[in-house]
């Protein structure tokens, strides 16, 4: 079975894929968002990767080294060995500034014998959209567009240029090197300067995990998640990305392929709340900031989603040059979505504020700031809360009165109750309150169906949808309250199959979705152990982390029947949504951890 069987490694600029052959597939230089180096992973054909060839005896394993984001690919054929670890560096300097360039290295080390292998390097620049030229330059490999917009990327190595060009075998004799730079290197590389940067960087790694929380149980699957997170992270401007990768479909050969490259405003909350307990309170702010920072003026539309340096158009355009993972067209760059209206945007705004008051230290300056956008949002939300819009799941058609969004419609006025109480300006909050009560009324009166016996999708409708089962986690209904336990099991029963969650099954804008968004069964098995089916949860806990990849990573979707990962990979909040589902079967703990191997 086809899988996304790809291991990430990243330096909080930029990421890269790599198969488990080897191969890096995917790669966008000089940050996440940039045009493509290699797209393999959208078009077998034209994308272009830099991988490995070898023959059909060596036995390919891979894992990452322990605690880090250094993935390590073994190639065995009994006699002869290599291990190739892959990596963008990112360590501390002098003066506390990070060494984060956007390069890829791969470090190739002799394990035994004389194994050989062929390089094959076929970059290509701009999403493959036009011809890319390698020259021998002498000290390294030029590759850069000849027409269209240019762009250019250099290799340098201590094999010669020509046999990588000519892709003639190389019998390895001693360790070797290949450097992938976006840039042309202004001093001499060599194999000593790549494994300083290799071992700097496995420092870096290991000592930002071993400043990560510690749990007794699912220790291992919380910290990959966490080092996925940090590496979907974009260091200059405190952003998370929501995944990699652009275009990588819900299902295959349908058309719900969207570019995920990008940070989403509704993942924040989780994000802050999660890096935060994690000990990274240094990321959280930042990312926090990131958020408040975007914020628009009193009157200017806010949106739901941004570019990693808050860029606010992000216009969608089709490639269709590529034929996208697996034929699934079209290949997408840029996201429409931005221009949407999702109500539910000002709740997850009210409640990263709130997490600023209660949990980081504020300024005076910043207080004043933030506390004229809580006005502004409650005026907004009193202004446009009885209206229709898009929802959660940024439909691109009809507009409905989603239950989720009255939600954190209710939310962003509850938070500004409390944000009025902690700075001890209580002068609006009567009618803050008066209006929080409408919101839950309505939502009670209209959102509740009778016959189902749930809170439903939508105003009036009879379908069901797994964000209602988040009314708990928002604080607005107590887990132990009939119509939230109700809610729960009538979610589980109509959506749930073989312990993967639905979204909804209602027909959308592309017909009934036909694969499992993992986020959701996060949230069922959370939803369970909160009303008291420890049991059942764990279970679903258990079977879910089966259907990782071999590398415990999540995309955005499972396939109901394969269970193969499809959507966009790998997806940052199917990674915080395992963490804090794991928080419920495991306590923290400050435990030294049983010593394991440094190296790998």
């Amino acid at each position: 079975m086809n899988n996304l069987n790809y291991g990430i490694i990243g330096n909080c600029r930029s990421a890269a894929l790599i198969s488990d052959k080897g191969s890096i597939d995917w790669c966008c230089l000089p940050k996440f968002d940039a045009p493509s180096v290699f797209a393999k992973l959208l078009d077998t054909q034209k994308g272009g990767s830099l991988g490995f060839e070898v023959d059909d005896d060596y036995t390919i394993t891979q894992k990452y080294m322990w605690q880090t984001n250094i993935l390590r690919t073994m190639f065995d054929d009994g006699s002869n060995a290599f291990e190739v670890f892959d990596f963008m560096p990112r360590y501390e300097k002098r003066g506390g500034k990070f060494y984060a360039p956007p390069d890829v290295i791969r470090f190739i080390r002799l394990v035994k014998g004389k194994p050989v292998f062929k390089i094959i390097y076929d970059p290509k620049l701009e999403y493959a959209g036009c011809e890319t030229i390698t020259e021998d330059k002498g000290g390294y490999l030029e590759s850069s567009t000849e027409e269209g917009k240019y762009d250019s990327v250099y290799l340098y190595s201590n094999i010669e240029n020509q046999k990588i060009l000519n892709r003639e075998s190389v019998e390895m004799t001693g360790n070797v090197y290949l450097l992938l730079s976006y840039h042309e290197k202004l001093v001499p590389q060599s194999l000593d300067r790549a494994y300083l940067k290799f071992q700097r960087t496995k420092v870096y790694w290991m000592n930002w995990s071993d400043a990560t929380t510690k749990y007794p149980n699912y220790q291992n699957e919380i910290m990959r998640s966490a080092l996925v997170l940090k590496a979907l992270t974009y260091e200059k401007s405190g952003a998370v990305l929501a995944a990699a990768t652009t275009s990588l479909p819900e299902a295959i050969g349908e058309e719900r392929n969207w570019d995920y490259r990008f940070c989403w405003v509704r993942d924040a909350s989780m994000v802050i709340r999660v890096i935060a307990g994690l000990g990274h309170t240094k990321s959280a702010r930042k990312f926090l900031q990131f958020i408040i920072d975007t914020i628009p003026d009193k009157d200017e539309k806010i949106q739901i989603m941004y570019g990693i340096n808050g860029e606010k158009t992000l216009t969608e355009r089709t490639l269709d040059h590529l034929e996208g993972y697996e034929g699934s067209k079209p290949v997408r760059v840029g996201n429409a979505a931005y221009t949407q209206r999702q109500n539910d945007i000002y709740g997850i705004l009210m409640e990263v504020i709130y997490h600023q008051f209660v949990k980081f230290e504020t300024s005076l300056e910043n207080s004043e700031a933030l506390w004229t956008i809580v006005r502004g949002i409650v005026k907004i939300v009193e202004q446009h809360w009885k209206e229709p819009d898009k929802g959660i799941w940024e439909l691109r058609t009809e507009d409905k009165h989603f239950t989720f969004s009255k939600l954190l419609c209710w939310v962003a006025v509850d938070r500004a109750v409390k944000i009025a109480d902690v700075i001890s300006n209580t002068r609006d909050t009567e009618h803050w309150k008066d209006l929080r009560q409408e919101i839950f009324e309505d939502i009670c009166a209209n959102a509740w169906n009778e016959e189902v016996q749930a809170y439903t999708q939508a105003y009036g409708s009879k379908d069901l949808d797994a964000s209602t089962l988040l009314m708990e986690q928002y604080g607005f209904l107590d887990a132990t309250d009939h119509r939230y336990v109700s809610t729960v099991r009538a979610t589980e029963r109509e959506l749930c199959k073989d312990g993967l969650m639905y979204r909804y099954k209602n027909k959308d804008d592309f017909g009934e979705p036909s694969s499992s968004f993992t986020i959701c069964t996060f949230w069922l098995i959370d939803s369970l152990y909160k009303i008291g089916e420890c049991d059942k949860a764990k279970k679903y806990f258990d079977q879910l982390l089966s259907y990782s990849n071999h590398l415990g990573l999540f995309s955005e979707d499972i396939d109901f029947e394969t269970k193969r990962l499809l959507g966009n990979f790998p997806q940052a909040y199917s990674h915080l949504a395992l963490i804090k589902t794991a928080e419920n079967f495991s306590k923290t703990t400050t435990l030294e951890e049983p010593f394991k191997s440094i190296f790998y």
